[in-house]
């Protein structure tokens, strides 16, 4: 299925999960906000929350400064 990720159109399995959509990505471990058509994920639901044909996701990695 097509999706948008970070702007860019990208082809992913059918039946993804948040989770195996970061998983996927090597970015399971990682401190990030998803955000799935103009919606945050709240990090708890990653594993229920399904990606649709067409979702535009867009993740965003926590930087750390001061």
């Amino acid at each position: 299925m097509n999706i948008t990720l970070n702007g860019t159109p990208r082809d992913v399995p059918d039946q993804l999960s948040a989770s195996d959509l970061l998983l996927s990505l090597g970015l399971a471990d990682k401190r990030l906000a998803l955000e799935i058509n103009q919606e945050i994920v709240p990090r708890s639901t990653f594993a229920a929350r399904r990606i649709n044909p067409g979702d535009t996701v867009e993740i965003v990695h926590a930087i750390g400064g001061g």
